[in-house]
């Protein structure tokens, strides 16, 4: 195994809360407190609803399926549905400077884990810390394949890390289980999202299910090869990996800090060209019938998802025409805006189809330093006004308000819980250091979820 990989698996296994500086944590407890609203959010989603109904007949006792009315799990099974209900609404948090979601591939290991060995908060913080620590940096250092999305690739070798962090396993063992891993990497097709292939979202989970999994491996003593990480990010799965900068400022720059969130609920290369249409609908103040056209320049990668006519909800997520659609006649793009209601209302339909996407060469260029969109909003009595942004919000660089945040985790945290739950759960994720068990969090779900949202 290389020295810099080496390195990353000890920082895994040996960081403690107290290394992290006070305002990483704070922001770590960000990260918690969305990625568990988003994994609350979309266990409401039918297709998650079923397959959690399907399970259920195997189930044992283990960990919590944060979900309305869900039984026990095994481990692995709970980390699995856990990563597909949050990767199935299209709002989980991402790295800002590559491509990657890590904490929805970690951090539902790191809860199953953690509830089935009573692990406290604070190791909870310093696992998802360091291990969205070794996503980040393995998700800089390889090229990932042409159509290749990042689901259940270098991001399942962060959830093994932080799931051998959980069992409290020495750094030896923690490197074996992420060269275990490296065997479980997936390589889903990024065309799944426009043909509104949810299994994609099976890829996500399978990244929780290697981090409850992947220890048990390396405890039962099997074996990996020395540069089995290597070979796969560089040869197999992956198109290339650079370890040069692997551990640059590992301990004194905190990748944690640098990711994104989301409050619009589609794909976030869109997020850049639906802030300028919103600056711009700001100033013209247009109902949905005075548009005459909205047309888009954007970079390539976000260029490419212009479908007017997406097949269902899941590609509804990546359409530029749609989402813009939506913002339009509702005024809003989060989780109830973009609903599968939205796909049958005649008016974002005929939004839709006024809405144009060009890619702008200059644009593609500043990618990823920059995420750039231009929007120009055309109305049928000649008023017009074009609106550019260098990039989305949401980042570090103009990182959303505490309040847009905790708003944002409310109203999808309402999906399961009542509100004295959403109240308890923010404040246990707010102490979540002086939590004497993960499974505290769990007790919440148990304790306080809607009446009548039990799965059908």
């Amino acid at each position: 195994m290389g020295q810099q990989i080496e390195t990353l698996a000890r920082f895994a296994a040996e960081t403690q809360l107290e290394d992290i500086p006070v305002p990483v944590r704070a922001h770590a407890k960000r990260v918690l407190l969305d990625t568990l609203g988003v994994i609350l959010g979309g266990s409401a989603r039918p297709e998650v609803v079923a397959l959690r109904n399907r399970l259920a007949a195997n189930n044992s006792t283990g960990a919590t399926v944060y979900a309305p009315g869900a039984p026990v799990h095994d481990v692995r099974t709970a980390a699995l549905l856990n990563g597909i209900a949050g990767r199935a609404i299209e709002l989980c948090e991402g790295l800002r400077l590559a491509s990657g979601q890590a904490a929805i591939q970690i951090l539902p290991g790191v809860l199953a884990v953690g509830e089935q060995f009573k692990a406290s908060g604070k190791t909870l913080l310093a696992a998802l810390v360091s291990g969205y620590e070794v996503a980040a940096r393995l998700g800089l250092a390889f090229t990932p394949r042409a159509l290749a999305h990042q689901n259940g690739q270098a991001m399942m070798l962060a959830s093994a890390a932080a799931g051998a962090r959980m069992r409290g396993l020495a750094a030896e063992q923690v490197s074996l289980a992420m060269r275990i891993a490296a065997i479980l990497m997936l390589t889903p097709s990024y065309t799944n999202t426009g043909a509104g292939a949810t299994a994609l979202n099976i890829a996500g989970g399978m990244a929780g299910f290697a981090g409850a999994f992947a220890p048990d491996l390396a405890l039962a003593g099997f074996e990996a090869q020395p540069d089995a990480i290597e070979e796969a990010l560089g040869k197999m799965v992956g198109a290339g990996l650079d370890p040069t900068h692997l551990t640059d400022g590992l301990g004194t720059h905190w990748e944690i800090t640098r990711n994104y969130f989301r409050l619009h609920a589609c794909c976030n290369p869109i997020h850049p060209a639906l802030d300028a249409l919103d600056a711009a609908l700001a100033v013209l103040s247009p109902r949905a019938d005075d548009i005459e056209r909205i047309e888009f320049v954007t970079y390539k990668f976000a260029s490419v998802m212009c479908n007017p006519s997406p097949a269902n909800y899941f590609a509804s997520k990546y359409s530029l025409p749609h989402a813009a659609a939506v913002m339009v006649v509702r005024g809003k793009t989060d989780h109830r805006a973009i609903d599968d209601a939205a796909l049958r209302d005649p008016a974002i339909a005929a939004v839709r189809a006024r809405v144009s996407v060009h890619e702008g060469a200059a644009m593609s260029a500043r990618v990823p330093a920059d995420k750039p969109a231009q929007v120009t909003l055309a109305l049928k009595d000649g008023r017009c006004h074009t609106h550019a942004v260098s990039s989305h919000r949401g980042d570090f660089r103009a990182p959303y308000t505490d309040n847009e945040l905790r708003e944002k985790f409310r109203d999808l945290a309402a999906e399961v819980l009542t509100r004295e739950g959403i109240l308890q759960m923010e404040n246990a994720i707010d102490r979540c250091e002086h939590l004497h068990s993960v499974g505290d969090l769990a007790a919440i779900v148990g304790r306080y979820q809607k009446p009548g949202r039990l799965d059908r």
